[in-house]
């Protein structure tokens, strides 16, 4: 980041005087908070819940929640600083922020889950609300999450007020939010693939992950055309040479259970245990499953299986090094910060529909989400100037795009 907007610094001497970089790198606040909930024998658990509110120059704060082992105070502070970047690419007004708890959903019941996210939200919601803060999901925060959320904060507030996106369509929700990021980073792909006078109908994609993301970038790329080759999980991946069908996604959307389980019980394909999917020859990458996944051996493979286009649909799953032998090949790389921003954009369109109480259909909010993609896509482009890097530089132009934009409100509105 710092290298790719140092020559806005040359150029702008107020970025320099007004101190604007150091400014953006500190989070407004970091609000940390103690759950204590208990179990289903009784006993009673405790955990450490975050909220790190890192800018609201262009808008409230947005950003997911994540119930994760992981979760800690440096992971969400570098995540709520990546949003701020990616919110501002949207066009749409909305800060940046994330947060969370190191609490892990996978062990426990449901009675237990709701009692965790009402304790959660006992602490959370003196710092929420329409106009303040929306939460949205994150890792293991989905629908039946942010309902216990949302209800618990109706309850505190004695308001029914858009709080918190991701809700069911019954209590507020908006169609589409579901489908938002694996369908906008296909969106942004198609963008991508426009300027090389390309489609992407026939092309092979392989995709890793088998969760929301992953299963409904798949479920895009067959629809538009593509042969979809793999899908993953945490112990190995699955790789179907003919490609899968719309209807065998579909079938792992509706599926329960473990994301291995589920994809073995295609009964299609061959199962590679214990290794990622980027050894087999495809045109597009999309990595949906975790940070760091893409290593920089996962590069080399990637570009001599004759690879052309990375685009990130989860946080960051490119290591920097993967990136920079991206980039020396010429292999075209969207950075997550614009490529998945489609999921927090349908999260504003989801205030917006709360703020006037109206409800928009499917085929409305799609063709919403096609444009915002769109738009990101072309304020990626628009801080470049050198022929070469607006052919190749979506990562610097997505970080020049993002920082001018929040930097001119920074300025704009004083120290």
């Amino acid at each position: 980041m710092a290298a790719d907007v140092g020559s806005l610094f040359e150029n702008n001497k107020q970025l320099v005087e007004l101190n604007i970089f150091n400014r953006l790198v500190h989070a407004d606040r970091i609000i940390k908070f103690r759950v204590t909930w208990q179990a289903d024998n009784g006993d009673v658990h405790v955990n450490t819940g975050y909220r790190v509110q890192h800018s609201n120059l262009i808008g409230p704060y947005k950003g997911g929640l994540r119930f994760h082992p992981s979760v800690n105070e440096s992971i969400l502070k570098f995540l709520a600083f990546e949003q701020m970047f990616k919110n501002a690419l949207t066009g749409l007004p909305i800060g940046g922020a994330k947060g969370g708890s190191d609490f892990d959903p996978s062990d426990k019941s449901e009675p237990e889950i709701m009692r965790f996210c009402q304790a959660f939200m006992n602490e959370l919601y003196h710092y929420i609300g329409d106009q303040v803060d929306i939460p949205a999901g994150d890792i293991n925060v989905g629908s039946r999450e942010i309902g216990y959320l949302f209800g618990q904060h109706r309850r505190l507030t004695k308001k029914f007020s858009g709080a918190i996106t991701g809700k069911e369509l019954e209590y507020g929700g908006s169609h589409v939010r579901t489908e938002a990021t694996g369908f906008g980073l296909l969106y942004f792909v198609c963008e991508m693939l426009g300027r090389l006078d390309k489609k992407i109908e026939d092309l092979v994609v392989s995709v890793s992950g088998s969760g929301n993301v992953a299963l409904h970038a798949a479920l895009k790329a067959i629809q538009l055309g593509a042969k979809v080759i793999t899908l993953s999980s945490s112990q190995g991946h699955l790789f179907v040479e003919d490609g899968f069908c719309e209807a065998q996604v579909n079938q792992l959307i509706a599926a329960k259970g473990s994301s291995t389980e589920k994809l073995k019980s295609l009964n299609i394909g061959e199962w590679v245990d214990k290794h990622g999917p980027w050894q087999h020859c495809c045109d597009i990458a999309l990595p949906c499953a975790t940070q760091n996944e893409v290593t920089i051996e996962a590069a080399k493979q990637l570009v001599e299986s004759g690879c052309m286009l990375v685009a990130e649909g989860a946080n960051m799953p490119c290591t920097k090094e993967a990136v920079d032998w991206f980039e020396d090949k010429k292999v075209l790389h969207a950075p997550g910060k614009a490529s998945n921003a489609g999921g927090v954009a349908l999260s504003a369109l989801e205030m917006g529909q709360n703020a006037d109480f109206s409800r928009r259909s499917f085929a409305k909010l799609d063709e919403q989400l096609r444009e915002i993609m769109h738009t990101i896509h072309d304020n990626c482009l628009q801080e470049l100037n050198d022929a070469d890097e607006k052919y190749l530089n979506y990562r610097k132009g997505a970080n020049l795009a993002g920082f001018t934009l929040i930097a001119s409100a920074a300025i704009a509105q004083g120290i």
